[in-house]
């Protein structure tokens, strides 16, 4: 029998240390208000699921390093506000690699958007995807 998959149940993201940890749950849950799921563990052995809407986002301290960019390239979260959304963290001090922008992808059919990117808290490229 060929398995099926049925969507992608979560994305782990992993903090080197406490410190790290706390601004990524910071980010995520204060900032862009990810609703939370669950919480275990104390110290660098602590985490977090945090629900996007379409997914979890999963977080943990207990990373040993930050590894090269690799195959993934960035976080795609999908908002019905790009602008509001890039605002937030603008506002709490992250830096903005591109500012909202239409776009169409060439795609068939032509699928329109709104999208923005920003640096989250531990170097992860994050963008605000928006369905128009």
């Amino acid at each position: 029998m060929t398995p099926k998959i049925t969507g992608v149940h979560h994305i782990a993201l992993k903090a080197c240390g406490l410190e790290d940890y706390k601004k990524m749950f910071e980010f995520y849950h204060e900032i862009l208000g990810l609703p939370i799921v669950r919480t275990w563990g104390e110290g660098e052995n602590q985490g977090a699921m945090l629900d996007t809407g379409a997914g979890l986002l999963e977080i943990f301290a207990n990373a040993k390093d930050y590894p090269g960019q690799g195959a993934l390239r960035h976080l795609a979260l999908a908002t019905d506000n790009t602008d509001a959304c890039l605002e937030a963290v603008r506002a709490a001090g992250y830096k903005v690699t591109m500012e909202p922008t239409d776009i169409v992808i060439a795609s068939n059919p032509p699928y329109p958007a709104r999208i923005a990117f920003c640096i989250g808290p531990v170097g992860e490229e994050v963008e605000f995807f928006q369905v128009k």
